[in-house]
């Protein structure tokens, strides 16, 4: 067990002046104290996810918000102003950093949301040039292959064999490290030693394709951290989910990069038919759900034999024989022994792939309660035939491919299609987003994710009738729920489990963290099961509560909050005595209050202070002895004690 591991080496780093600590009691510490948060996580979990309708309030009822300029016109009855901002930080953004709650309180709760709907308004550049130092992240598909090629066509390039190539990327891996450190020669041997020099030494074994979605992991870290734009980015998370692609699957790798740049970001806050047929044209849908393979077969069969027609009279030039005879062009060549005999199709018969749409309606648009028929998931697939790539692993850009499309009538749930062409799955696509069916199964998504677990049906109806009133904009039905009574009350407060990659990028701007390779963060939203863009349904993550808690995953997320805050993190580091402040470090009282406050602005249950504050004399936090009278306290595990309770890890 990871905290039993990191308890036992405790006394190789932690030191009251010369006296080394018993690493025997660092463990029965780290685990007592995980067993207990984790009992305390169960307990609560069912109040505060299913129905904590009896959780006593956080305040008295004099102490609500109230303040106009504060609140404007949001409907908060239930929260006082500190749970409101802690509340909307969660909901809305990835967690606060220090200062956030001042800066929201001193320009007023419904100012900031405002801001945060219109992303455009608020300034990201400090995000641009973090990001700078990720080449990959604006390189088109094309580019990435070239830079990027296959292992099979990497080793063609260098005259190798398949084996040889790999063997050759192994030998590069192993040598990275040295090369780190060649270029580190400026640096001191203790600064060469740290977590950056580490988190560097992991980051340059990833070599080949593997390094595209490492770069793009690392910017979606990054960019839940550090951006202002924290709404875009929570929203840029939900949409990838609902419209997830499994980067792993063939020429996927290559595309998902503007499929993230150029397919979702642009469309988070826009209107949903917009953003449904950008993913139905994506590159990286079309060959994740098979519909660039998908063909009418009666089409597919002509266009086969008019090929092998051509092919049979230009047979004698291509072969070496003789033109076609004078007025006969472009007729069959009758001095070529066997033209007259047509050309073997070189290609298997190809048909109808029902994947894409399938899915487009059971998880994108109308849900799979909706009564269509396996008629209707064939029709809408026939509508969007000849919806393709052009040549995925060379130039994977989308094409229509007319001589492949079914022509004709179709009927999708009793909406007729004839139109011709590539309009057939534009006016199909249309229907469903504006389809009442998905005008709920999307305002439903929306409030599982933002609010309950299991929405309230008022809500749910209140944001569905602003979708079809507003053509499904989204930025208007997101305003319904903020503006809604249910998205402030008591019973939604805390309700929601963070997700790991949440839990990893609202730990970083707790702590706030300076991220200079977000390689080591990524690797542990992996590690707590939600490795990024390598989910293979295509239904995406569970945002439920269900999917994430239990024992094991619990002690787990505990592992890595003891990690960051001790500073351990590669390629991340830390400043808890400027946070806690000098007074803090002789004081176990006081920098239990002040890891409080910071952590969970003040607001943690009487169980989980005192569970806490029944170890603050223990010789691991006191970094002493039982017997020593000095008192250094161990910032860094008693943040990590806290990131790990109940409070912090729910949202």
């Amino acid at each position: 067990m990871k905290v039993m591991a990191w308890a036992r080496n405790t006394r190789r780093t932690i030191r009251s002046g010369d006296r080394h600590l018993d690493a025997y009691g660092a463990s029965f510490l780290a685990v007592t104290i995980a067993a207990l948060l984790v009992v305390l996580f169960m307990i609560a979990a069912p109040n505060a996810i299913a129905d904590n309708h009896d959780r006593p309030a956080h305040s008295s009822p004099d102490a609500i918000a109230s303040d106009s300029k504060f609140k404007g016109h949001l409907p908060i009855t239930e929260l006082n102003e500190d749970q409101a901002i802690l509340h909307a930080l969660n909901r809305l953004a990835y967690g606060p950093r220090p200062g956030d709650a001042e800066r929201i309180r001193q320009m007023g709760l419904e100012k900031w949301i405002d801001q945060q709907l219109h992303p455009d308004s608020l300034d990201d550049s400090a995000l641009d040039k973090r990001l700078e130092k990720y080449p990959t992240l604006n390189m088109p598909a094309k580019e990435l292959l070239d830079k990027f090629p296959p292992p099979q066509l990497a080793a063609k390039r260098a005259g190798e064999t398949l084996e040889e190539y790999k063997q050759q990327m192994a030998e590069k891996r192993r040598e990275a490290p040295t090369q780190t450190m060649a270029q580190s020669t400026t640096q001191t041997m203790d600064s060469v030693n740290d977590n950056s020099y580490r988190a560097q030494q992991q980051l340059a074994k990833m070599q080949g394709p593997n390094r595209i979605i490492a770069e793009l992991s690392m910017a979606k870290i990054d960019r839940a951290v550090y951006s202002q734009r924290q709404l875009e980015a929570v929203m840029e998370d939900f949409w990838f989910n609902h419209f997830n692609v499994f980067a792993n699957k063939g020429a996927d790798k290559w595309m998902l990069t503007a499929y993230v740049r150029d397919t979702i970001r642009p469309h988070t806050m826009g209107k949903f038919q917009d953003l449904l047929t950008a993913t139905a044209k994506s590159p990286a849908m079309l060959f994740f759900l098979d519909n660039w393979q998908s063909v009418d077969p009666v089409a597919f069969k002509d266009h086969q034999q008019e090929i092998a027609m051509r092919r049979a009279r230009y047979q004698g030039i291509f072969a070496g024989g003789f033109p076609p005879n004078p007025g006969t062009f472009p007729g069959p060549n009758s001095r070529f022994p066997g033209a007259q005999g047509g050309a073997r199709l070189q290609q298997q018969d190809r048909g109808l792939n029902e994947n894409y749409g399938r899915e487009v309606m059971e998880l994108h648009t109308v849900g799979v309660d909706t009564a269509y028929t396996q008629q209707d998931v064939i029709e809408m697939a026939r509508c969007l035939t000849g919806w393709t790539v052009r040549e995925p692993r060379r130039d994977p850009d989308f094409v229509f491919r007319p001589e492949f499309h079914a022509e004709g009538k179709k009927v999708v749930m009793g909406h007729t299609f004839n139109y011709g062409g590539e309009k057939d799955g534009e006016e199909a696509l249309k229907m469903l987003a504006s389809d009442p069916h998905t005008a709920k199964f999307i305002s439903t998504e929306l409030a599982r994710h933002f609010v309950s677990d299991v929405p309230p049906p008022a809500l749910v109806d209140r944001m569905t009738k602003e979708y079809e009133s507003s053509g499904g904009d989204i930025r208007s039905v997101m305003k319904t729920m903020i503006y809604s009574p249910e998205f402030w009350s008591k019973q939604t407060y805390r309700a929601k489990v963070k997700t790991p990659f949440e839990l990893v990028a609202s730990t970083a701007r707790a702590l706030n963290a300076d991220v200079t390779i977000a390689l080591p963060l990524a690797q542990w939203v992996g590690r707590m099961g939600e490795p990024l863009f390598l989910c293979q349904p295509p239904t995406g993550y569970s945002d439920k509560a269900e999917t994430w808690v239990n024992t094991g995953a619990l002690l787990n997320r505990l592992n890595f909050a003891l990690t960051f805050s001790s500073g351990r993190l590669a390629g991340s580091s830390i400043d808890l005595s400027a946070m806690f402040g000098p007074d803090a470090s002789k004081d176990p009282e006081m920098a239990l209050a002040r890891s409080l406050d910071l952590f969970l602005g003040g607001q943690v249950e009487p169980p989980t202070r005192q569970t806490l504050g029944s170890r603050l004399n223990d010789p691991q936090i006191l970094q002493a002895r039982l017997d020593d009278p000095v008192k250094q306290v161990n910032e860094g595990l008693l943040s990590g004690l806290v990131l790990g309770t109940p409070e912090f890890q729910r949202r």
